[in-house]
This record gives C-alpha cells, structure tokens and sequence, in this order.
C-alpha cells in the first residue's frame, strides 16, 4: 500500500483521531465552491490585483450566496497568480497550479490542529503574494509521517511556537490573518498535506508549474481526506 493509501486506510480506522481545521457543521453549514481558474469570468484582474477589492469580491460572494466558508484550490490551475511576481519566474512557464485546499472567511476564524502531532518549523513568509506567517506540523501516524501546513495566519501566532512544541488534537494553532499580515490576501487559511518535506523548513510551495504534477501528486494528498467538507452541502 503506497502512502495516500496507508493515510486513507488511518482516517477510516482512526476517526477519533481526526479533528476539526475550523469550526464548522458538515450537517448544517454551507460551503462555496469558488473557482479561481480562467472560467471565473466575473473576477477582473484589476480586483486580483488590488487586495482589498479582492477582499470585497469574496466577502460580497460569501454573503450572496448564505455560505459560512469558501472553499477550494486542491490541484486547480489558477490564473490568479499572475498577480505576483513570487510565481512568475524567469523561464518560460510560470507556477500556477495550487496545491492546497483553501478555506476563505473572516479576519480571526480559528485554525486547529486536526492531528496531534508536535511543531515542525514557521516562519513569516512575508512577500506578496505569499504565505504570510505559516505553521507546519509533523504528525506521526502508527509510522507514517505526515506534515500538515496552515498558510495565510495571523503573526502573533508565531510568538510562542518553538520547534518540537507539543501539538493536541483539535488545539487552536492560530487565527485567519488580516490582508496587511497574510501576504497581502483576502482572509483565508491555505491548508496542505505533504508526506516529505523535502528538506525544507518554514514554507513549503503551494504552487507549482503544471508541468510538476505528477511529481507533486505523490507528495500531497487530498486535504480533504481530513477537512471532509464533500459531506457538506457546497454551492
């Protein structure tokens, strides 16, 4: 059994073990599928390009539609990027596919921990367009490693983390931060799963070149293995 299967088979046997990443009913709450690839033709890249427009356009959604969350992103290749120069590099193919899952809603909606586990690393990736302060996770399930990544929070979450600090299940790891902390977003979490880090520490891409994939694929797994929002009602 590969890896996204030996995961698939610990969330099926282990739901106990399975938390919440925000607050949310799949009984009750909707979820808004938003969609941020060259067929949202209602988005101008003039309202990407200015973040608190940007802001607006998905709040006005958010309220139009009686949708606690906006959700999406796993694997969508997104036009939006061409926002920033962070991921329109210098050869002929620029990154623009998204490798998370993203969970848009207020300033200062709680970020949990859906796995006890103990902090990996975190950092302030403070560019635009990018994460903004980030926390990853490493949770060890009966021997499988898994890392989770929580983008987009609020910086006085980094204030008290130290690498190897205890995680809980469920525990609040930080909130949704605001545009002008975020990396410069309308407010939203960027919520990853990876198998390996790569040797790498405090960020790890959430986008990369369409061409890459299939390398990506094997690493990141389906967020929604945990978030389990395809059980809730999505508009």
């Amino acid at each position: 059994m590969d890896r996204h299967g030996q995961l698939a088979s610990f969330i099926q046997n282990h739901p106990n073990q399975i938390g919440k990443v925000v607050d949310i009913d799949l009984a009750s709450d909707r979820l808004l599928a938003l969609d941020f690839t060259e067929n949202n033709l209602q988005l101008t890249a003039d309202e990407v390009a200015d973040t608190p427009r940007f802001s607006a356009w998905v709040n006005r959604k958010l309220a139009e539609s009686g949708c606690r969350y906006g959700i999406g992103g796993y694997f969508e290749h997104r036009t939006l990027y061409a926002r920033s120069s962070l991921f329109n590099t210098t050869d002929t193919e620029p990154r623009r596919l998204h490798l998370g899952t993203d969970i848009w809603g207020p300033a200062h909606t709680p970020v949990y921990a859906p796995l006890a586990g103990k902090v990996h690393s975190f950092q302030d990736n403070d560019n635009f367009g990018d994460y903004g302060p980030t926390i990853i996770l490493k949770h060890d399930l009966n021997g499988l490693a898994l890392y989770t990544l929580y983008g987009h929070l609020n910086r006085a979450a980094l204030q008290d983390l130290a690498v190897g600090k205890p995680i809980g299940l469920n525990q609040q790891i930080a909130c949704f931060g605001h545009e002008d902390e975020n990396g410069h977003w309308p407010p939203h979490l960027h919520f990853q799963l990876m198998f390996d880090m790569q040797g790498l520490a405090g960020d790890y891409p959430g986008v990369c070149r369409y061409s890459e994939k299939d390398s990506y694929q094997k690493n990141i797994p389906d967020p929604d293995l945990i978030l389990q929002f395809s059980k809730a009602t999505i508009m």
